[in-house]
This record gives structure tokens, sequence and C-alpha cells, in this order.
């Protein structure tokens, strides 16, 4: 200790740009285009997963620590907790409606998702600006680098298969710099190289689909 929790900073930006282009990505799909329908909702479906996880992981494995090792921090997290329980309930309509929405494309079920993300944003809004005031620099003073380091590892589970590139994309095209830093800091050579060779054609492929359709 202490150790580098930049990467919540970092993942942080992912969850913001994913779900603030969502409405603009579902209002994209034409009424009854049910194959652009079903690439959009599986991109968000998988969004909302990774979302699940991360606060999962925080709920299971660092407020504990966090209470226990800064008794002071306890009001905010009780805070992270109320946060959580509240997003929980957009990310839980998001999650049922995708799956009516995928299969019709109709303009009645596009609604709810536009009203369950309305709602995912607002409370992003509200939670990612106060954990990082105020979460952050205490995870980097009391936790160890493993224990940290742990989420992500968390988080590449929770991915479904065959989304590992688009997701990854999404992480580095959030960053400030279009993920060049992010990925000298996370990821060896090797797997740089496959990302430049393979990854990143994936991920445009990918992209090109959310906003144009299945071609």
């Amino acid at each position: 200790m202490p150790c580098d929790a930049s990467g919540m900073v970092e993942i942080h930006r992912m969850f913001r740009t994913g779900f603030r282009e969502g409405p603009t990505l579902v209002d994209g799909v034409p009424d009854g285009d049910t194959a652009h329908a079903a690439v959009v909702a599986r991109h968000l479906s998988t969004l909302s997963g990774s979302l699940h996880a991360h606060h999962e992981f925080e709920d299971g494995r660092f407020w504990d620590p966090l209470t226990e090792r800064a008794p002071a921090c306890v009001l905010h997290v009780d805070r992270m907790k109320r946060q959580h329980a509240e997003m929980l309930v957009h990310l839980n309509v998001l999650d049922a409606a995708l799956p009516r929405w995928a299969e019709s494309a109709a303009s009645d079920d596009a609604r709810a998702i536009r009203e369950a993300l309305t709602g995912i944003n607002a409370a992003l809004a509200e939670h990612l600006p106060d954990e990082e005031e105020t979460i952050v620099p205490v995870m980097a003073a009391v936790l160890t680098q493993k224990e940290f380091d742990a989420a992500s590892a968390h988080g590449r589970k929770a991915t479904p298969r065959g989304q590992t590139f688009p997701m990854l994309g999404q992480i580095l095209a959030a960053q400030p710099d279009g993920g060049d830093q992010w990925l000298r800091k996370h990821l060896p050579a090797p797997v740089r190289l496959i990302w430049r060779l393979v990854g990143k054609r994936q991920y445009t492929a990918h992209r090109n689909e959310l906003v144009h359709g299945p071609r």
C-alpha cells in the first residue's frame, strides 16, 4: 500500500460513454428492423452485465475492508450502497426490456429501453463523480494492489464469450488519449499485438453493426 486505483476512473469512463450513447443507438434502429435491434440489444446487455459485475464486486469485496481500515469512510460507503441499489432498479428494467425489443424492434418497446437508459444515466451522473471523489482515494490508501486488481479479473470473467474485443475497444475509446496509455499500462506486448492485428478489426466491425446494422 498505497495501490494504484486509477483503474476505477478508467472503467467509469467506459460506463459513462457507453450508456450515454445508448439512446442514440436505440434511435438509430428503424422500426421493425429486428436484426439491427438484436445487435444493439446485445451490446447494451453486455454493458449492463459489466456494470452489474462491477457493483457486485464492490459490494462484496471492497466495502468491508474500506470501513474496517478507514472507519471515517463508513458514511461514504453507506451512500455508495444506496446509490447501487437505486441504479439496480433501472438496470433490472433495462435487462427485462431488451429481449422484447430485440424480438420486435417496435417503437413501444424502444421507448421502454430509452426510459431505462435515462434512469441509468441519471444515476451514473450522481454516483460516479461521488465515488471518484470520496471512495477512490481511500481505496488507493488502504487496499493492496492484489485486492484492487481482483476487480478487473472479476469484470473480465463477466464478459460474455465473443465480446472481449468489443468491450476492450469500448474501454480504449473512452480514454482521453484513445487508449494508448491504457494499453501500455494494462496489457503485455504480445496481447497489445493481438489487439492491433485482430481485436481492433473486430471492434471496428462491432461499431459498424451497432450504428448501421448487420450487412
